[in-house]
């Protein structure tokens, strides 16, 4: 855990970043198990250390981003990687003893026991709506209506405690019967936050919360574990600490969902622009907080609604751009460093977004579909950027194919530093040889002279 020193209110968000990757860099508050693993860490962290401050490291790092692919390639089902930790601590093992990684970027798994406790309902996974070999599927409904934008901008951490919670977790159904908390702050009204309590419903709900509790605190052991394996076996560091969303993304992703936010951009404007900037400061500190509680400053940040495709540049503008540069302002303010993984095409937004007065060296951005060339015009010199690679040439291309691209890619985007050599999508299928292809091409090609 990162521990703000007694000062930090009277430093400037440049030297709060400092110290942030001051201690991430640092090895000497974690374990290695051999001097080879710490010196790999020390160099891998430098590395990207030194992209974040727009230098010319030794060479270019490489960070695809990983998805499935990590189970795939350790030979288990996406059913075991959610339920058979041991399996996939294995599989993890075998990733990064193969491939030696630059970085363990966004390697995770996620806890099907936990949701089974509660019956998830907003996605399908493995056993429960998809089959055992296929990765879990987002079940696009309107969990929040178009009549509740009022309910939810007045108080959004109570509306989904009573309303989205009971409607996404159908174990937690007994939740729609708490009252306001508000009824603990006198003895005489006590009772009323209590009795509720008792009723079968929210009992249900409470025993829920305890198993969802147990199994999520198992998990989150394993996690630890398949990260150790990481850092302290192979010296890979961890490049994302944190997590946090586009305000607009909140009601776009699985409040209302992709139609229904279509929809209101027409006819709810005003009550959207309230729920997003009513939800700028949630996006700052489940950042911050992540992010502190990892001692890794990196928080990312997926973009989903934004792309050039979904919204014109008068929207963007208008609803999307506000909310997220107030968030990323932010999280720079407390010097963790935005790691905004750029879904699309942002063709269109990047004029917009190198014209705002967010700070020089304070945030990273992973590209998919944005031309590379207008990227570095538009953001060299000004903020770190990567990725770009498709997922396409991963899984169907040739290793010449692949070591063509990013030979391409490192000339175009890479001569001046500030770069880092990744993937445009989140990698679930794709050739061990491509992906062997990609980072060999990255260590000899990208080096600095």
């Amino acid at each position: 855990m990162f521990v703000r020193p007694d000062n930090w209110k009277e430093l400037s968000s440049a030297e709060r970043r400092e110290l942030r990757l001051a201690s991430w860099t640092s090895t000497g508050n974690k374990q290695f198990e051999t001097p080879e693993a710490e010196e790999n860490y020390r160099q891998n962290v430098e590395r990207f250390a030194d992209v974040i401050r727009l230098k010319k490291p030794d060479r270019v790092p490489i960070m695809p981003i990983f998805g499935q692919f990590i189970g795939k390639y350790g030979g288990i089902r996406p059913y075991d990687v959610m339920y058979h930790y041991d399996k996939y601590e294995q599989a993890y093992d075998k990733f990064c003893r193969d491939f030696q990684p630059d970085y363990q970027a966004a390697a995770v798994f996620l806890p099907g026991r936990m949701l089974d406790a509660v019956d998830y309902q907003a996605f399908a996974w493995p056993s429960h709506g998809v089959p055992l070999e296929s990765p879990f599927q987002y079940v696009e409904r309107e969990y929040m209506l178009e009549s509740e934008y009022e309910e939810m901008i007045a108080d959004p951490e109570g509306f989904l405690l009573r309303k989205y919670m009971p409607r996404v977790f159908k174990k937690l159904k007994g939740l729609e019967l708490l009252p306001t908390l508000f009824t603990s702050v006198e003895m005489a009204m006590s009772p009323a936050l209590f009795v509720p309590m008792g009723a079968p419903p929210m009992q249900a709900a409470l025993q829920a919360l305890m198993e969802a509790g147990k199994q999520a605190w198992d998990w989150s052991q394993a996690s630890a574990r398949a990260a150790e394996i990481g850092q302290g076996r192979y010296g890979i560091p961890g490049a994302i600490g944190g997590f946090s969303k586009a305000p607009f993304d909140y009601p776009g992703d699985t409040l209302r969902g992709t139609r229904a936010i279509m929809v209101d951009l027409h006819r709810k404007q005003k009550q959207l622009l309230e729920l997003c900037e009513r939800l700028v400061p949630t996006a700052i500190k489940m950042g911050v907080e992540s992010a502190t509680q990892s001692d890794c400053p990196f928080v990312f940040i997926p973009l989903h609604k934004g792309a050039d495709e979904f919204i014109s540049a008068a929207n963007f503008k208008k609803f999307y751009w506000p909310s997220f540069k107030a968030a990323l302002l932010g999280l720079i303010e407390e010097g963790v460093i935005p790691f905004n993984f750029v879904e699309g095409g942002y063709n269109r937004r990047l004029e917009i977004i190198r014209d705002s007065d967010i700070p020089a060296g304070s945030t990273y951005w992973t590209f998919d579909k944005t031309d590379m060339a207008l990227v570095r015009k538009h953001l060299g010199g000004w903020a770190a950027f990567g990725g770009n690679v498709p997922g396409s040439l991963l899984y169907a291309g040739t290793t010449q194919e692949m070591e063509d691209y990013c030979k391409k890619l490192i000339d175009t985007a890479g001569p001046d530093g500030g770069f880092v050599l990744g993937t445009g999508v989140v990698v679930d299928d794709a050739k061990a040889e491509n992906l062997h292809a990609l980072y060999d091409t990255g260590r000899k090609y990208g080096v600095y002279k």
